[in-house]
Formats: C-alpha cells, sequence, structure tokens
C-alpha cells in the first residue's frame, strides 16, 4: 500500500459502512487522514473501525446519509463541512444494484439505480469540487465497474451507470485540473463482498473461469488502488480509469 505524505489529510467516502467502501475507510485512516464515512446504516462503529486500523480515536466519523435523496447528501455534507472547512479525497463508492432483463425492468429499478450510482456522485462533486477548486488541491476518486466498460446481461441500468461515471469522471478531471484538483476512477470487478459469500462455490468456480488470473480480488485490492491514487505518488495522474479485475476485461 501507498502510504500518503505526513500532512493531515481529511477524506469524505461514500458507502463506507461494509464492503469495499469499509475497507476505503480502513486504508485512508492507516494513511493518517481522517475519514468521514456517509451511509445509511453505520455498519462497524467509527470507533471500532479506528482499533483496527490503529489510529487514535475519532479520526473515523459515520454520518448518515441516502446518497439515492438529494437532500440527505447536502445535509450530510453539510455536517461534514461544519466540522472540517478542508476537504482533500472524496471517494464516490456508494452502489446498488436492482437486476433484471430490460423487457421486464420496472421504471423504479432504472431510476433508482441512476439516481444513487451516478446522480449522488454529481452532488457530492458538485458540492465539494468548490472547496477543492478553492484549496487548489485535491483527490477524487469514483467507483465504477467492470461492467461499465464490458457490459453485462441483466445489468443494464448498473452498467449505464458505472459507464455514466467514468464519462463524468473524465470531463470533471478536465475541468478541474487547471485548479490542481485530480479525478480518477477505480473499476472492480469480482470482488470478495458479502454479496459473493452467499454465492454457490459451482458459481464462484464459473466466475473464476472468466478471470484471467483465476481468482476473486479482495475488497483490500481495490482500497489499496485509491489509496495509491490519492497518494503524492500519483500527483500527475488524472482522468484514468484502473481496472482491478485480474485482467477479466483487457
Amino acid at each position: 500500500m501507498v502510504d500518503a505524505p505526513a500532512l493531515h489529510r481529511t477524506a469524505i467516502v461514500t458507502g463506507g459502512s461494509r464492503g469495499i467502501g469499509r475497507e476505503i475507510v480502513l486504508s485512508l485512516l492507516r494513511s493518517g487522514t481522517e475519514v468521514w464515512y456517509l451511509s445509511r446504516s453505520e455498519g462497524t462503529p467509527a470507533d471500532a473501525l479506528c482499533e483496527t486500523a490503529g489510529v487514535p480515536l475519532g479520526m473515523a466519523h459515520w454520518v448518515g446519509c441516502d446518497m439515492g435523496n438529494a437532500e440527505s447528501v447536502e445535509q450530510a455534507l453539510d455536517t461534514v463541512l461544519a466540522q472540517t472547512k478542508r476537504v482533500d479525497i472524496l471517494v464516490n463508492n456508494a452502489g446498488i444494484t436492482r437486476d433484471g432483463l430490460i423487457m421486464r425492468m420496472k421504471d423504479e429499478a432504472w431510476e433508482e439505480v441512476l439516481r444513487v450510482n451516478l446522480t449522488g456522485a454529481f452532488l457530492t462533486c458538485r458540492k465539494l469540487s468548490r472547496i477543492m477548486a478553492s484549496q487548489r488541491s485535491g483527490s477524487i476518486v469514483n467507483i465504477s465497474s467492470v461492467v461499465g466498460i464490458m457490459g453485462n446481461g441483466g445489468q443494464t441500468n448498473y452498467a449505464a451507470s458505472k459507464a455514466g461515471l467514468i464519462g463524468f469522471s473524465k470531463s470533471l478531471a478536465r475541468e478541474l485540473s487547471g485548479r490542481s484538483v485530480r479525478v480518477n476512477v477505480v473499476a472492480p470487478g469480482f470482488i470478495e463482498t458479502d454479496m459473493t459469500d452467499v454465492l454457490p462455490d459451482a458459481v464462484k468456480d464459473g466466475l473464476k473461469t472468466q478471470i484471467p488470473l483465476g481468482r476473486i480480488g479482495t475488497a483490500r485490492e481495490v482500497a489499496d488502488a485509491v489509496a495509491f491514487f490519492t497518494s503524492d505518488a500519483a500527483s500527475y495522474i488524472t482522468g484514468q480509469v484502473l481496472a482491478i479485475d485480474g485482467g477479466m476485461a483487457m
């Protein structure tokens, strides 16, 4: 993992209560970053995350937020900004799936996935990019998916949201580059999470046959990519998409 500089940094992570988001929070904490994580439920308590990461209590803070509700997002960000005026890192990780063939997909399934996965990121970036631009520094990492690169049957809504996030991020990178704010994308493939844990072994074995490296990835491997993009080691990188997928989308 790439360590951050010794300077105090602050980060906001959406969807940070479990899975990949929780691991991103832990990775940023280990780098010495103070983290506010936004989610509908707290999951692991903030103090427990600090203990797991081996950092002082008070470095992690949970703020309740429904990323599918614009008013909730605005209120959550205002809560964070009331405690810190500086935001060095934004990670848009919150995302949902409502899978189904398009012939049977209801309007609500399409709209909810786009609202949470894409519009949620738009809302956080719109508000926080102003602060980062004023600071003339900052790093935004948006979590897409290999599905947004290569597509997947039964996930037209999810693929659209994740592909849209890539185009959104590249455009935002061009807008903010003059203010030394970097925007990059991490696109995970099949990753070990609560959702994949419940899959039958036969299904997991079938997934592995699609992956050149022959295994499912870990949330820590995705978090390490995020840590890299937010570190000084990536100071000359913006507008890029890094697939953490074992070669699946190459």
